[in-house]
């Protein structure tokens, strides 16, 4: 019985091997492709698990045999999507420090500031940066 786990990380696989330029998912477009792909599976086979704590996960693990390859397809790009989303949120003074400390000269950090002045530098920007500030969802 081929499990829902290792679907989950052949998606992951796929999705990585694919997503280099893709924009990443919000969690709100994630939640909605998941409840469009994985709700009719969730409500046949785990109507009755409460969120939260891996339950969910766990149940449709356990009934992988027979949740629908869309939804194990679309959690696995979902899950890489967020994975990515939250990578790019915390490598992005990293990345553009650089950037930052020479076109954003006298902008009070804080408040989103340094990422408004990238952004709005973004022809001036490095391509790594200005992908780290896209991936982040800050586009």
């Amino acid at each position: 019985m081929v499990k829902f786990r290792t679907w989950l990380v052949a998606g992951l696989l796929v999705a990585a091997a694919s997503g280099a330029q893709a924009q990443t998912m919000s969690y709100q477009q994630a939640g909605a492709l998941l409840a469009k792909s994985c709700g009719p599976d969730i409500m046949k086979y785990c109507a009755d698990v409460n969120l939260g704590g891996g339950k969910l996960l766990g149940c449709l693990d356990a009934n992988a045999s027979k949740v629908a390859p869309k939804c194990k397809s679309d959690f696995a790009a979902a899950k890489a999507s967020i994975g990515k989303r939250i990578a790019a949120q915390q490598a992005i003074f990293k990345v553009c420090n650089a950037d930052a400390a020479r076109l954003c000269q006298g902008v009070v950090p804080g408040d989103g500031n340094l990422i408004n002045c990238l952004v709005d530098a973004s022809k001036a920007v490095s391509k790594a940066c200005n992908q780290t500030i896209t991936d982040a969802g800050w586009r």
